[in-house]
């Protein structure tokens, strides 16, 4: 091979082969082989693409022109030509342009306005290893195109850490074809940073060494914006050479000042890049030499279980690692500086996870309802769609009106994924268009998909979106410079006008010559339905979700009695509030009304001790209002009533002398007759319908509920057989030799007692028995003053031994009463011995 000839070109001739007589294939090529723009000018004059074009996909915007511009050059021509590329806001192509590279939403897009891609003979998708739900989405959209309408369409995936086998046998076990890449030693250097240092200052630090060991431009990965932005600060403090340059690369960046930062310096300054993971793949970087990777990546993490997405910052993959490790050694010997410790490293996790197992799914759903598929299963995919995020974004989707009560597309829904943007703006967009409020809609969009525009510390005391519209508006009538106190730049300014533009021309809007800021709650209720929030004081708020979220600080905000939360940190028991604006209650009702229900609510109110009735009007877990229920029924009275019982215990209820003895003996009886009711409290709250309910009509509080006569309740559970063996074998009361009926104590069912005086016992042999004979009774035997002197169940050894001593102690005490030396022989009685 040619020392100038890309690795790519070995393998081409097999490749182009390969597509002669198949119409998929799956080509693995190491960084620095060419694949990107070698192989789709390879295709150029094949038969089969007579007539048709080459789509190939790039996962970033940077990415997709870059990748056109070099292949343009190689041909000698001008982007557009032969060769164009179609992003987001920005396209060229002509009628000649026969390879085009997209980005993958507008892949999407072709597929549901034209499904049989007429006039393409081939989509390439590149970098498939980042899987991003738009290139998983884009790849089963067009396998199903290829098997249903088009079995001449080319699809070929190209990727350099891929693993091959599943992607190919998801293309009908397409050929795997593997080309070496082209890349220079890189020497690794683990670098770590002290754990207490901010990760902005160890960075910077290891940059500094890095331009002191080695040669060339270094480029540097950090997580996201704001690392970026502080750690340029820190090299700036340290007072770096003149020939030294910092630039920065990210997605929001304008084109011209990422083209700008992937360039050489004309004047021979030394660059240093501080990118997000954009230049991880796909961009090759003149005159990089040196990386430093600091680790991580920033992520956008969906939660099925509270409908909210999370930002995090996560280690990256060992795949990715080495990726970011390969960019030092494209174009000559390099070193990467890796700010973590070779053991750290080992414990990485292999590869990324997919977008498709951690991302919102409601643009995906609205993408399938609209290509005419209600379940993910219906196509084929490399990770299949997680069921509870796919089904929690169809649920917002019938929110929005996207689709209908069955889950099929909705004219509104179909012109909601025709914009390509979240459902959510979408349904916003569309709404203010049709209220007349098109023009403040646009800026909403562009703001909610834009880094704040004021600086952190202010957006931390001021989470109000209006205040950015505010602001948003006075830049674009020049009133104040991007440096204005807010925490962005002026390239960004640009680009943020020029998405308004766009996204008034895709809504085809008239000039408005006035934008009615107050209307911002409005119009983010479309957006964000399910965040309407209620206040619950202290700054905490309730979401139509009930999902609880907080205003960090008190602001104009903490006012509001509802708010509309665009942005929610899920983190923790409540989440953060980040962006939220002022909602009107008569707002609500208006626009939201065919979402509110009627809840009645039959409760038990503790503190009154009585049933209370409300109606209440609910959006959601909202109560938006309240009103008296007049006229509760029975049922619902009874049903709250019982749940105040569960809530407070049987002690409701009218426990009177008579109530006790009747549940005391039940119980005894429960315990040598197993079909008997159990009256414990377990046992009669889990029964409380059975034996309660019927009773309560007209009871609905803690007065009424004395009134029920519990003894006459708990009776009423037996059968008259029971009732019948209730008062022979647990009577309320045993006939003592004097004559008196003397009451039984059940309180211990183990052992039931007769407190009665000693005098009265005479001439009873035995101890009496209860339970059909079975318990013979405890017998607390009293003085004549009431006080026990002994207690036994062994009446006849009392009498012949025990006796005798208590007989001494009490003829001391009591002499006046009776104390014969034969106590069997004696004449029972609770008299004294004179008035005997």
């Amino acid at each position: 091979m040619n020392r100038n000839e890309l690795p790519i070109q070995e393998v081409l001739p097999m490749l182009k082969e390969t597509f002669r007589e198949q119409d998929s294939a799956v080509l693995i090529a190491e960084p620095g082989a060419g694949k990107t723009t070698q192989t789709p000018l390879a295709f150029l004059d094949e038969p089969w693409l007579e007539g048709k074009k080459i789509i190939m996909l790039e996962p970033r915007r940077l990415a997709a022109r870059s990748a056109a511009s070099y292949m343009a050059s190689s041909l000698g021509e001008p982007v557009g030509k032969t060769v164009g590329y179609r992003v987001r806001m920005d396209s060229r192509v002509s009628a000649e342009t026969k390879i085009e590279v997209v980005t993958e939403g507008i892949l999407t897009r072709m597929l549901q306005s034209d499904p049989e891609l007429s006039g393409i003979g081939m989509i390439i998708f590149d970098e498939f290893h980042e899987r991003s739900i738009h290139a998983d989405t884009g790849l089963a959209l067009a396998l199903e195109t290829q098997s249903v309408l088009r079995n001449d369409l080319k699809l070929l995936v190209m990727s350099a850490t891929l693993e091959a086998e599943p992607v190919a046998a998801l293309l009908g076990d397409a050929p795997v074809i593997r080309c070496a890449g082209r890349t220079y030693p890189v020497e690794t250097i683990y670098a770590p940073v002290p754990s207490s240092q901010p990760l902005e200052q160890g960075v910077a630090a290891v940059i500094c060494r890095a331009l002191f060991e080695g040669e060339g431009d270094v480029l540097v990965f950090l997580p996201g914006v704001r690392e970026i932005r502080r750690t340029a600060q820190e090299l700036e403090s340290a007072g770096l050479p003149r020939n030294i340059i910092i630039r920065e690369l990210y997605g929001q960046l304008s084109s011209d000042k990422q083209d700008e930062a992937i360039r050489q310096d004309s004047g021979g300054c030394r660059r240093i890049v501080l990118s997000t993971s954009i230049a991880e793949s796909s961009l090759t970087l003149e005159g990089i030499r040196i990386v430093v990777d600091s680790g991580y990546m920033r992520t956008e993490v969906f939660s099925p279980r509270t409908g909210l997405p999370q930002l995090i910052t996560r280690r990256v993959s060992k795949a990715s690692a080495d990726q970011r490790r390969g960019r030092a050694g494209r174009l000559a010997s390099g070193r990467c500086y890796r700010v973590w410790t070779e053991v750290e490293h080992m414990h990485l996790s292999e590869t990324n996870t997919p977008d498709i197992r951690q991302s919102d799914l409601a643009p995906l759903a609205l993408e399938l309802a609209a290509w005419g598929v209600r379940e993910p299963e219906e196509l084929s995919w490399l990770d299949t769609p997680p069921s509870a995020a796919f089904q929690q974004g169809r649920e917002l989707l019938q929110q929005l009106g996207a689709l209908d009560a069955g889950g099929s597309v909705t004219s509104h829904g179909r012109k909601m994924a025709e914009l390509g943007m979240h459902p959510r703006l979408s349904h916003m967009l569309l709404m203010g268009k049709e209220l007349g409020h098109g023009a403040l809609t646009c800026r909403l969009a562009v703001l909610l998909q834009e880094r704040d525009l004021i600086s952190s510390s202010e957006a931390a005391a001021d989470c109000d979106v209006r205040t950015r519209v505010e602001r948003l508006l006075l830049m674009e009538q020049g009133q104040i410079t991007a440096h204005g106190g807010m925490d962005v730049k002026e390239g960004t300014v640009k680009r943020l006008i020029q998405e308004i533009r766009h996204l008034s021309q895709q809504l085809h809007l008239n000039r408005e010559s006035k934008l009615d800021v107050t209307l911002c709650g409005l119009l983010l209720s479309f957006a964000y339905p399910d965040r309407i929030a209620k206040n619950r004081g202290g700054g905490s708020f309730l979401l139509r979700s009930g999902r609880g979220a907080v205003l960090k600080s008190v602001q104009h905000l903490s006012r509001a009695e509802y708010i509309v939360a665009a942005t929610v940190d899920d983190k923790g028991a409540e989440g953060s509030i980040q962006l939220a604006a002022w909602l009107d209650s008569d707002v609500i009702g208006r626009y939201h009304g065919d979402d509110m229900f009627d809840m009645k609510e039959v409760l038990w109110d503790s503190s009154a001790g009585a049933v209370r009735a409300r109606i209440k009007r609910m959006l959601g877990a909202i109560m938006v209002k309240e009103q008296v229920y007049a006229q509760p029924t029975d049922e619902e009275i009874s049903t709250a009533v019982l749940e105040g019982i569960r809530k407070e215990g049987l002690s409701l209820l009218s426990w009177n002398k008579q109530a006790v003895q009747m549940r005391q003996r039940m119980s005894f009886m429960k315990r040598y007759h197993s079909d008997w009711p159990d009256v414990s409290e377990e046992g009669l709250m889990n029964t409380l319908e059975a034996w309660l309910e019927p009773y309560l009509e007209g009871a609905r509080s803690r007065h009424t509920l004395q009134r029920l006569q519990t003894a006459v309740l708990l009776e009423n559970l037996l059968t008259w057989e029971q009732r019948q063996q209730l008062h022979k074998e647990a009577p309320t009361h045993i006939k003592v030799p004097s004559g008196s009926s003397i009451p039984v104590d059940y309180q211990d069912p183990l052992n039931p007692f007769l407190a009665v005086r000693l005098q009265e016992m005479f001439g009873l042999p035995e101890t009496p028995r209860i339970a059909g004979g079975r318990v013979p009774l405890t017998i607390h035997l009293l003085s004549p003053a009431q006080r026990p002197v002994q207690v036994t169940s062994d009446l006849s050894s009392f009498w012949s031994s025990g006796y005798f001593e208590v007989k001494k102690d009490l003829k001391g005490r009591y002499p006046k009463h009776y104390w014969p030396d034969d106590p069997l022989q004696a004449i029972p009685t609770n008299r004294t011995r004179a008035k005997m």
